[in-house]
This record gives C-alpha cells, sequence and structure tokens, in this order.
C-alpha cells in the first residue's frame, strides 16, 4: 500500500470490511481461527479509537457448521446448505460478539437478502438500523440471510452485499480482505509474469477482464465478484480495497502500509437515491437505444421513446431496466416510467404520439434523467 493509500485510509471515516469464509474458518477443521479473530477485532477497536464508524461483512456460517452437521465432506444441496447456515450462524455470532466484547465494544448482528437492498422502503429500513446502532457504539456484523434466500435471488457472494452496504450507509471505505494482497494484471499463480496493480483511478471492462473465474472452494466469489463490488462502491462514492488477511493483525499491516490495490470512489456519486439505483443487482429488462439517444444520455438528457430501436425483457412501471448501444455495450441503468408492453409500443416514436398510441397522457420520457445513473466506463 503506498503512502499515499494509506493516508487516504487514515482520513476515512466510516469504514465497512468484509471477511470471507477462507479467513475466518480453518479449512481442515472446519472450526473458527480464535487467534485471527481477535487480532481483527483489536484493528477494529484501533479504527473505533481514530474517530471510524466501523461496520463488518462476515461469512463463515456455512462452513463453521459443516463438520457439527456431519456435511464436511460433500457439495451440499441447496436445503443442506440452509440449514447449515441455519446452525453455523449461530456459533458465528456468538464468536464475533464474544471477540469484539474482549475489546470493549458490543457487536449487532443483521442478516439480509438482496430483497432488503433492492426494495427502496426495505433499504431505507435497513439503514435506518445501521444508522442507530452506529450511534449507540456499536459494531454491525452482517451476513446474507443464507437460511432463506434461494439460488435465484441471493447475493452469491458477500463481496457485493459488502459493497451494496457501504452504498446503504455513505461508508468512505470498503475493505475487502482476502488471500491475495490485490489486483494482478492476471493469475500470479498461474502466471509468473502478472504485475501487481496498486490503484486503479476507473474501473474499466479492461481492469474487469482481469478478474478470471470464480475460484473453487468454500467461497463463492473470487476476484471477478471482487471487480463487481469495487463497480457498486465507487459508483455510490466508496473507495475499496483489497488487502491480504491471512496475518493475524491485517487492518493494521493495511493501514501501515502494506501492499494492496485502491479502486478509487467516484468524485460525483450523485444523490443517496442514484447511488441505490447504480448499486442494484436486480434488471427487470434491457433497452437498445440508438447513436443519438447514447449520446444524449451521456450529456445528461432524459431516455426519450425516438431513440430506442429495441425492448428486451418482462418489467413493470418502476422496475429498473438497463440501457445498452447497439453492440450491447451497457450505458446506463434506470427506472422505467412504462411496463414492458407499452415500452414496446413506443418504441421509435416522438414523445408527442404517446397519447395517440397508449390512450393516455403519460410521461414525455421513458426513464427520467432523475431515475437514471450512467455505467458506461471507458
Amino acid at each position: 500500500m503506498t503512502t499515499s493509500a494509506a493516508e487516504r485510509f487514515r482520513v476515512a471515516r466510516r469504514v465497512v470490511i468484509k471477511i470471507g469464509s477462507a479467513l475466518l474458518v480453518d479449512a481442515e477443521r472446519a472450526a473458527l481461527r480464535e487467534n485471527w479473530l481477535a487480532g481483527v477485532c483489536a484493528d477494529i477497536a484501533r479504527l473505533r479509537a481514530e474517530g471510524k464508524e466501523v461496520v463488518v461483512v462476515s461469512s463463515g456460517a456455512i462452513a463453521l457448521a459443516r463438520v457439527q452437521l456431519g456435511l464436511a465432506a460433500r457439495k451440499l444441496r441447496l436445503a443442506e446448505k440452509q440449514a447449515a447456515a441455519s446452525v453455523g450462524q449461530i456459533g458465528l455470532a456468538q464468536a464475533w460478539s464474544t471477540a469484539l466484547a474482549q475489546e470493549g465494544m458490543t457487536a449487532a448482528q443483521l442478516l439480509l437478502t438482496p430483497d432488503d437492498t433492492e426494495s427502496r422502503a426495505r433499504h431505507l429500513n435497513a439503514r435506518g438500523t445501521l444508522f442507530a446502532l452506529l450511534k449507540m457504539g456499536c459494531v454491525p456484523v452482517i451476513n446474507e440471510n443464507d437460511a432463506i434466500a434461494t439460488a435465484e435471488i441471493r447475493f452469491g457472494d458477500n463481496d457485493r452485499l459488502a459493497a451494496r452496504v457501504a452504498q446503504m450507509i455513505g461508508a468512505d471505505l470498503l475493505v475487502l480482505l482476502s488471500d491475495i494482497d490485490g489486483l494482478y494484471t492476471a493469475d500470479p499463480r498461474i502466471d509468473t509474469s502478472a504485475r501487481h496493480l496498486p490503484f486503479i483511478e476507473r474501473l474499466t471492462d479492461d481492469v474487469l477482464a482481469m478478474g478470471g473465474a470464480p475460484p473453487p472452494g468454500y467461497s463463492s466469489g473470487g476476484m471477478y465478484t471482487k471487480l463487481l463490488a469495487a463497480r457498486i462502491a465507487n459508483g455510490a462514492g466508496a473507495s475499496m480495497v483489497i488487502a491480504a488477511g491471512l496475518s493475524e493483525r491485517p487492518l493494521s499491516r493495511l493501514i501501515d502500509g502494506g501492499r494492496c490495490t485502491w479502486f478509487q470512489a467516484m468524485t460525483d456519486a450523485g444523490s443517496a437515491r442514484k447511488r441505490w439505483i447504480g448499486g442494484s443487482l436486480n434488471v427487470g429488462g434491457r433497452l437498445v437505444v440508438d447513436g443519438g439517444a447514447a449520446a444524449a444520455l451521456m450529456q445528461g438528457g432524459s431516455l426519450l421513446p425516438a431513440g430506442i430501436l429495441s425492448v428486451e425483457g418482462d418489467f413493470t412501471q418502476g422496475d429498473l431496466v438497463s440501457i445498452v448501444d447497439q453492440d450491447g455495450l451497457e450505458i446506463a441503468r434506470g427506472l422505467i416510467q412504462y411496463d414492458s408492453q407499452e415500452a414496446g409500443l413506443l418504441v421509435g416514436r416522438r414523445s408527442e404520439d404517446i397519447e395517440t398510441v397508449l390512450g393516455y397522457r403519460g410521461r414525455h420520457s421513458l426513464v427520467h434523467r432523475d431515475d437514471l445513473v450512467l455505467t458506461f466506463r471507458q
């Protein structure tokens, strides 16, 4: 970690720390690494003493329950994963509560599903709870609610969950502790010529391509999901760091100059509502637009029906849609003001024709600029 990056870490006032199963749980014994957890909690106490608010996103429930339930030697079915999560979450919460208490801190547990971040009302409720806990001096410890989330609706990895939490509470910094010290131009375990990248100013498609495929093992993430998390966090105004977490005091190592990759936050992340739109995971449909509409969006305009070439998917009014150019490159995401059937009827039409086509006087744009976030990265 460069000196300048270390200084950026020190000025952050609200920090989200994501910890994966591979760090927290000894895979061979399926047992908690208690000394390591104690070191992390000592680091959190250090951050708190420096005036920072800290939220933890912690995996490990399923991994802890494998041996206890006799499920260590095979791949788990969905129902078995949910059962293991129900058992393991108790031990995980107790471990965090005990370790934080040894440093004079109070733990609080929250279990979230994607619906809790995708639904605006539930998003605001969860945010209010987190703000109240931080105000009371607690350390919220968050995990995905694996006991009820199905494969179709779950985050699938806690990297993106952590990014959504960072967006939710307006964090300055998201720290992903990993088994690697940052992003490389290629997988360094395979390519000895791979170069470490200490600083990423813009998360382009070329950078995303360096993520590769998720590795096998307990973790369902991998470098690619970490880069997706960076896109969410950076777009919401939070910087992100990927750092090695295997040492006993990983956060102190990072603060004191340990090597990492720093992903710089966007300087203009927009309103809280736009940050929520930009970080949403579930897209209801896709609108393909012509060059003129794409240029207008990039200049801050709304999406008018005249610029639509085609409508894909089945969505209702108010759903999140992806807006792509003729090459399939996503330009923006936004909340659409018509359902998919109506949008299909308006393809290529002038705004003045909307009442004639639909039989009622609707909005002049399909996606208004106030409900739209640019996602294009050059």
